[in-house]
């Protein structure tokens, strides 16, 4: 199946990523968002984003080891705060220049969102001034069905006409532009005829994932299961993996599992900084007060103080055996089976990141399932048996 070639090949893994919440608003309600305490009026002020910019390119540590930066944007809805961006963005830029800093000219600004707002003239000025260093992911899940059964305004009508009516246009402008679909209890009827509806309407790169939230039922891994052998057959019979890409199939996942192998974390958390609207600094999104039902937010500094290193050190220990029961590690379906560090956090016992949560197990067994059934056709195929 052809790989994705990610707009973002030329950090090869090795940039630092800090990721601003610039709003806690947004116009949809979707019925899986992990974002628990949607606020209308918290949003992130100049000031503090000023100060969080020149907190982080004052720190050495954060700069060692990296040879670029990816300065990500996200909500809430981002796009409601595009004048916010912009601003932040000319002052990363200005900063970086007088400073001479390493990461001038090798970085990227990222933003992900609901696509609702993007062909708005604001939104597009800000476009054409960054083109080259800009990168955006407009979220769509599927088909028509698939999407407005999740992704709803508060009103309970569904997004997909709105969102579709501008992805000509980012096709357009970011023609190798990825979408991150999101897998729940209740769309999984949908997830075959969705892939196929992605790559028709020009979308190339699918990345989908089932949510880490215990929302699986008796049965969901069966009908997982089917959907995806049913897509492999299609991929296969339309020779579609030559020229598209669907992240749920991954050659890795039908291969056996190397005892004392990869034994890193399967995320990035402790190794990003992700920036509140109070200017608090967090090891990953997952982390802050309104991503969390059942933790407080678990802060390891701020814009005013730096990072505490005492708060970040055990982040620099999470590996898969620190956190993984022994029935994980010995698990022959453990290839790819991934894990989010802030749901961990959220859904364990006490207030430990070493605790993984579990609940996708039955969902990940049912893609390696579906991944062996999809490469062993191809191989034979390909192999001509």
């Amino acid at each position: 199946m052809v790989q994705e070639e990610s707009q973002r090949e030329w950090i090869k893994g090795n940039a630092r990523h800090i990721t601003f919440i610039v709003t806690e608003n947004c116009q949809l309600r979707c019925k899986y968002c992990y974002i628990t305490g949607k606020n209308s009026i918290k949003k992130m002020s100049f000031d503090i984003a000023a100060k969080s910019v020149d907190m982080i390119l004052d720190m050495p540590q954060l700069v060692f080891g990296n040879e670029g930066v990816v300065w990500e944007f996200i909500g809430g809805e981002p796009l409601m705060e595009i004048d916010l961006i912009d601003r932040i963005c000319d002052y990363i830029k200005i900063r970086m220049f007088e400073m001479n800093h390493p990461w001038f000219n090798s970085y990227r600004i990222s933003i992900s969102t609901n696509g609702l707002l993007y062909s708005s003239p604001k939104v597009q000025k800000f476009i054409e001034k960054n083109s080259k260093h800009l990168s955006i992911g407009i979220s769509i899940d599927g088909n028509k069905e698939k999407h407005d059964s999740q992704r709803i305004f508060p009103n309970g009508e569904g997004s997909y006409e709105e969102v579709l009516r501008n992805v000509k246009l980012w096709l357009a402008q970011f023609p190798e532009a990825t979408t991150k679909a999101t897998i729940s209890h209740d769309d999984l009827p949908y997830v075959k005829d969705s892939v196929l509806h992605l790559w028709s309407i020009g979308i190339k790169y699918v990345n989908m994932n089932t949510i880490f939230e215990n929302c699986w039922e008796d049965g969901d891994d069966l009908i997982f299961e089917r959907q995806l052998t049913e897509l492999a057959d299609e991929i296969i019979a339309n020779k579609y993996y030559n020229n598209f890409y669907c992240s749920l199939f991954d050659r890795s996942l039908s291969e056996p599992v190397i005892k004392d192998g990869n034994d890193s974390n399967w995320c990035g958390a402790g190794k990003m900084i992700a920036v509140g609207c109070d200017g608090g600094f967090y090891p990953c999104i997952r982390f802050i007060d309104y991503s969390l039902n059942n933790k407080p937010g678990l802060k390891i500094g701020d814009c005013k103080t730096g990072i505490d290193k005492n708060l970040l050190r055990p982040f620099e220990t999470l590996r898969k055996s620190t956190q993984s029961s022994m029935e994980c590690m010995d698990c022959e379906d453990s290839n790819g089976c991934a894990w989010c560090q802030g749901a961990n956090y959220d859904f364990a016992d006490s207030d430990t990141i070493f605790q993984r949560a579990t609940y996708i197990c039955k969902m990940h067994k049912a893609r390696v399932r579906a991944n062996k059934y999809f490469w062993n056709k191809l191989d034979r195929i390909e192999n001509g048996k």
